[in-house]
């Protein structure tokens, strides 16, 4: 019994060794940014790639986050029905109310708790679908930066808004100004500069462009489905 217990203390320990090499490896710092005419005539580069005019007059868009997660988002009337589980909330995007609508039996603070968890959802799941377009959104803030790899980025920053304001993305950029993939400095990620692609576009009826896929260490992706 004491070797089974060493040996497992000895396995804990290698994992637990494991994970703090593994975090010192891929944790990066923000990367400090130049800011100016030049970021963001790329970032407006960045947004017409994806056809960002396009974006503007698409008036209603669906989707799947992850196969848990299903958004019928009316843009026109700034509203979005948020479905998880045996749950429906109908949410207003302008003035951030919400009502539920399943499960209709419920107690006043539940009802408060599925608004918030509805938002939380559609804040996050949200940007996998538009990120790229929101480059200019209110309390943005864009720079230039270079990896110590040599690669080039488009920083932008979100100093308001949202459920995580001060988070950062790096856009990593192809020849034609189309997002390849993201480095994220985000508050519910356990690192920073975790880097998910942007791929497999699907383009809507209205023309605007999407990734379907963002996969990240070639294993994990966050994909949206049922794109309408």
């Amino acid at each position: 019994m004491k070797k089974l217990f060493r040996i497992l203390a000895i396995t804990l320990l290698m994992l637990i060794l494991g994970l703090f090499v593994f975090y010192l490896i891929k944790n990066e710092s923000l990367p400090q940014g130049t800011d100016g005419p030049e970021a963001d005539n790329l970032a407006l580069e960045m947004m017409e790639s994806l056809n960002k005019s396009a974006w503007d007059t698409t008036s209603e868009v669906s989707w799947t986050f992850k196969g848990i997660y299903h958004y019928e988002w009316n843009r026109t009337e700034n509203s979005v029905l948020v479905k998880w589980d045996e749950n429906e909330v109908l949410l207003n995007t302008i003035n951030q109310t919400g009502v539920v609508i399943h499960p209709e039996k419920i107690r006043e603070e539940g009802k408060e708790k599925l608004i918030k968890q509805a938002f939380d959802y559609f804040n996050n799941d949200s940007f996998w679908l538009c990120a790229p377009f929101k480059a200019f959104d209110p309390g943005t803030e864009r720079s230039l930066i270079i990896f110590k790899d040599g690669r080039e980025g488009l920083k932008i920053t979100y100093t308001s808004g949202g459920s995580t304001p001060g988070d950062s993305y790096v856009w990593i950029l192809d020849d034609n100004h189309k997002p390849k993939s993201v480095k994220m400095w985000v508050s519910i990620l356990p690192l920073g500069g975790m880097e998910f692609t942007w791929e497999n576009y699907l383009t809507l009826k209205s023309g605007a462009m999407i990734a379907q896929d963002h996969i990240l260490y070639n294993g994990v992706n966050i994909d949206l489905s049922q794109i309408n």
